[in-house]
């Protein structure tokens, strides 16, 4: 599920990304992983399957209870059970990285996450960047007012990257380290003295190379809960101006790949008519020793397979909406 095609028709967008969610749901991998934790495989359409894996996933594969990703149980599992788990998440596209499918995009999207990961997915930017990636627009960065952890502080601080205070601090530090910059040309946005209300852009221009804005967005649920992933992905598709025929390279980590990718299918693909592809930043591009990679366990992969789950059955609750 990695497309940035451009479509002849919405009805074929729509059969496309239909036949990808099913062959991903319907895989002989994922149906190991339902019988391995004592599920039938149901009948019924690709609806009722996307509903039943969801609940099931829910019972057998949910071991963040609502807390963040860091703070996840790790699950109890035998041997065989790890191992078939490790074979299913390689099959389902959730350890290797790939490289882009295109030589140039209109536009090169780098998602955040915990700190480590925003230095990491910005580096690789770089990189790409250096490498000779074309992209006529810009790169945007995206993040959120999320306060940090102390233990994403002390990753920091051996990172040599102080004082930041937010997710989106920490994207802004890292776009500096990684294209040597010391301040953006331009600054916008509204503090509202409440991070869900609030916004903030910053653009900095490196030499030679494309616009690099840091973005963070407000809610769209603000008396609920602090922005997502796909609050700021609207948020920046419309500073943008995002059109039907751009083609945009998202970044992040192998092992949301599947899920994040399904989400910009949503938020962006489907609402712009724009192609996506999705990739996950290769360790081989990056300096992990300055920036190690976290230790992926069974129970992360589980967890993130459960996310492509719901958010492929959110995608196709969008398309079938219409």
């Amino acid at each position: 599920m990695r497309r940035a095609d451009e479509a002849p028709s919405t009805d074929s967008v729509v059969e496309r990304m239909t036949a990808e969610v099913d062959a991903w749901v319907c895989s002989t991998p994922l149906r190991g992983l339902v019988a391995r934790f004592g599920g039938t495989w149901p009948d019924g359409d690709l609806t009722e399957l996307l509903r039943f894996l969801d609940d099931f996933s829910a019972a057998h594969w949910d071991f963040r209870g609502g807390r963040e990703r860091p703070d996840a149980r790790e699950p109890d599992l035998d041997a065989g059970t790890v191992e078939l788990v490790h074979a299913a998440a390689a099959a389902l596209g959730l350890v290797r990285p790939v490289p882009p499918a295109r030589p140039a995009y209109a536009h090169l999207v780098v998602l955040g996450g915990l700190a480590h990961a925003c230095l990491r997915r910005v580096a690789y930017a770089a990189r790409l960047l250096d490498g000779g990636l074309g992209v006529t627009g810009e790169v945007a960065v995206l993040g959120s007012f999320r306060p940090l952890s102390d233990r994403e502080h002390r990753m920091l601080a051996e990172a040599g990257v102080p004082d930041c205070v937010t997710e989106v601090d920490a994207l802004d530090a890292a776009v500096r380290l990684a294209f040597g910059l010391s301040a953006p040309a331009v600054e916008d946005g509204v503090d509202a003295d409440h991070p869900h209300h609030s916004w903030s852009s910053r653009t900095y221009l490196p030499a030679g190379l494309p616009p690099v804005r840091v973005l963070a967005a407000p809610s769209s649920e603000p008396h609920r809960r602090r922005a997502h992933t796909a609050d700021t992905q609207r948020f920046w598709a419309g500073h943008v101006r995002l059109a039907p025929d751009d083609a945009v390279l998202l970044v992040t980590a192998p092992i949301y790949v599947p899920f994040q990718h399904c989400d910009a299918l949503r938020t962006l693909a489907v609402p712009y008519g724009c192609g996506i592809d999705t990739v996950g930043v290769d360790p081989d591009l990056v300096d992990l020793d300055r920036l190690p990679e976290p230790t992926l366990s069974p129970g992360r992969y589980l967890q993130e397979i459960r996310s492509a789950i719901r958010s492929m059955r959110a995608l196709h609750q969008e398309l079938t909406a219409g």
